[in-house]
């Protein structure tokens, strides 16, 4: 999969309406890395105006999967097995933008990082990663 209005289309098609509730945007995607955007709203920002942790670690979560899709070329069933984020600082402005990338790919295992940071400073907030298991194989 390397064009982003077909990652977009199955974005919309095949993930759970509270994902779609972040309103993500496949802004870039092919075998390198996968980039997705969310707008930051009052529905995902806590008091002082911070993005919530749940909704950071969707994201990195929904584009580790695209990275995956990315590197194999088609979009794919996966299922995350771990998930670790580490939040750096506290995410705030108009967008949170997260950069995902797989660092090694087998027949039934995915290993991807994700780096987040916010616009328009592109200052980081958390590094995320994750492991994603192939049910079909490779």
């Amino acid at each position: 999969m390397q064009d982003a209005e077909e990652a977009q289309q199955v974005l919309q098609d095949n993930f759970a309406p509270w994902v779609l509730a972040l309103s993500p945007k496949v802004v870039s995607i092919g075998p390198e890395a996968a980039v997705l955007d969310i707008p930051v709203t009052p529905e995902i920002a806590r008091i002082g105006g911070m993005v919530c942790g749940q909704a950071i670690s969707a994201l990195a979560d929904t584009s580790m999967v695209f990275a995956s899709a990315g590197h194999l070329g088609a979009f794919r069933l996966v299922a995350t097995t771990n998930l670790e984020t580490r939040f750096l600082s506290a995410a705030r402005g108009d967008t949170l933008r997260c950069t995902a990338r797989v660092i090694k790919a087998g027949r039934a295992l995915i290993f991807a990082e994700a780096q987040l940071q916010s616009l328009p400073d592109h200052r980081a907030v958390a590094h995320a990663s994750a492991t994603m298991f192939l049910p079909d194989g490779a």
